[in-house]
Formats: C-alpha cells, sequence, structure tokens
C-alpha cells in the first residue's frame, strides 16, 4: 500500500513511517512533504497514493489548504496535538483523527478503519467538492467581460482583458489599464472580484492582480512574495503570505 506523510516535523515524520512499517510491512512511504506549497507541487506532478497520514498545523498553513485547492481523491488520517480542528478534518476527506502523540495501537486502529472503508470511499468520497467546483465552474462562465467605466462626461467600456490591476486607496477603488490609464470606478474592490474571474487574483486585501501582467515573483520578508510586472506601475505590490501558496498554485493553471 502506497502512503504519504505530510508533516513539518521531520523526527515525526520517520517515527510515524517507521510504524506504519512495523504494522505493515507492505506499506510503501512514497513521499514526506513538510508544507502546504510542498504538498501542492508534489500532488500535481506525482502518482496517487492510496492513504494519506498528515498533520494539520504546517510551517505555511493549516494542511486543509491543500485538499482545498486540489482535487484530491485519496482518504486522509490527520494526526495532531490539537482537537480543535475534527470538525474541519471530517470536510476535507478525513476518515480518523488521532491526536498526538500516537501510538502503535492507534494508528493501527486507524489502518483497520481505512481497510474496512476502502471499497466505498473512491465513489462517494469527493462528490461534494465535484459538485461545488461544477458550481463554480459555471459561475465563472457566466461573469461580466466588460466594465462600464464613468470619466468626466463619458461612459467608457473597458474589458478585463484590458485591466492589469484593480485596487484601492485611501477606499477609492482604481482601475488601471495596461496602456496605464487609471479610472476611479464607483465599486467595491470585493464586487469587482467576483466579476473578475480566475484571470485575476486578490494578492492582498489592496490588489486585485491579472495574470497576464506578471513577469516574475520574488520572495520577500515575511513569506510573502514581491510581484514584478511586465507593465509600468510604480508602487510595490505584495502577496500576503497567507496566499502565497494559493497564488503559487494559480500561476501554474
Amino acid at each position: 500500500m502506497k502512503v504519504i506523510i505530510i508533516e513539518d516535523e521531520i523526527l515525526m515524520a520517520k517515527d510515524l513511517g517507521q510504524t506504519l512499517k512495523n504494522i505493515n510491512p507492505n506499506i510503501d512511504i512514497i513521499a514526506i512533504l513538510s508544507s502546504v506549497e510542498e504538498a501542492m507541487v508534489f500532488f500535481k506532478t506525482n502518482p496517487k497514493a492510496e492513504l494519506i497520514f498528515s498533520d494539520i498545523e504546517l510551517e505555511d498553513g493549516l494542511s486543509f489548504e491543500i485538499f482545498k485547492l486540489i482535487k484530491i481523491d485519496i482518504p486522509v488520517i490527520f494526526c495532531t496535538a490539537y482537537d480543535e480542528y475534527a470538525l474541519d478534518a471530517f470536510d476535507a476527506n478525513g476518515i480518523e483523527y488521532i491526536l498526538k502523540p500516537f501510538n502503535n495501537a492507534s494508528i493501527k486502529k486507524s489502518l483497520d478503519k481505512f481497510d474496512s472503508l476502502r471499497a466505498s470511499i473512491s465513489d462517494g468520497l469527493f462528490r461534494q467538492y465535484k459538485a461545488t467546483a461544477e458550481a463554480l465552474a459555471t459561475y465563472d462562465k457566466n461573469k461580466s467581460t466588460t466594465l462600464m467605466i464613468r470619466f468626466r462626461d463619458k461612459l467608457i467600456p473597458i474589458s478585463f482583458e484590458q485591466i492589469a490591476l484593480i485596487y484601492i486607496e485611501t477606499d477609492v477603488t482604481y482601475v488601471y489599464t495596461k496602456r496605464k490609464q487609471s479610472f476611479v470606478v464607483n465599486q467595491t474592490l470585493d464586487e469587482l472580484e467576483k466579476k473578475a474571474g480566475t484571470n485575476f487574483f486578490r494578492v492582498n486585501r489592496q490588489f486585485l492582480v491579472s495574470r497576464n501582467v506578471i513577469e516574475e515573483t520574488a520572495y520577500a520578508m515575511h513569506r510573502k512574495l514581491n510581484i514584478t510586472f511586465n507593465i509600468s506601475f510604480q508602487r510595490e505590490v505584495l502577496v500576503s503570505k497567507e496566499k502565497t501558496s494559493k497564488f503559487l498554485l494559480w500561476l501554474t493553471e
């Protein structure tokens, strides 16, 4: 049986791997992943396993982010030192919740539960996530493609394809185009985020950025990302650390 371990404490990960092999020598630990970002990259490019053992609080966020952002139809056994995440775990394709420190008995019990559920898991586990994804995909197709912007005594149609950034400053919302034109709009950033579609990403509370104007990114202080644009824009735009993993995944879609 192929197993993946998601754990940012390497000694804990090795201990869990050895415990699994002691219980079932046929278990093959195909990967030990230590962060949300590493896990998302792995699951996009590697073969699927049959079971995941995952900690919840990782160095760059909660492991729940992985299962929300990437379609993974693999059952998960969560191993954590905290009991407050139990309900969230079972919403993230969890089949068991083990409190650390684990032991042979608790791990064996979880494996026995996996064996008893294996036959039924593959069909129904991700039904809820599929329905949500389909609804979002349909919604995105129906998004508006053009903004009507009032400029002096005119109404100017500007398509989202022409827009580089949308941002707020002193409670005023601005649209900045690829032609370096700036317009004030009477809609909030939240409202425009809903209209913009998947080609735009809300990198922080202030900026909504088009994928087409991003030239490169670089890590900045406090695990943030600094964006370099392929158009002229004088202000620094940072991806907040809470959104870094999701942003990097969005860039590769």
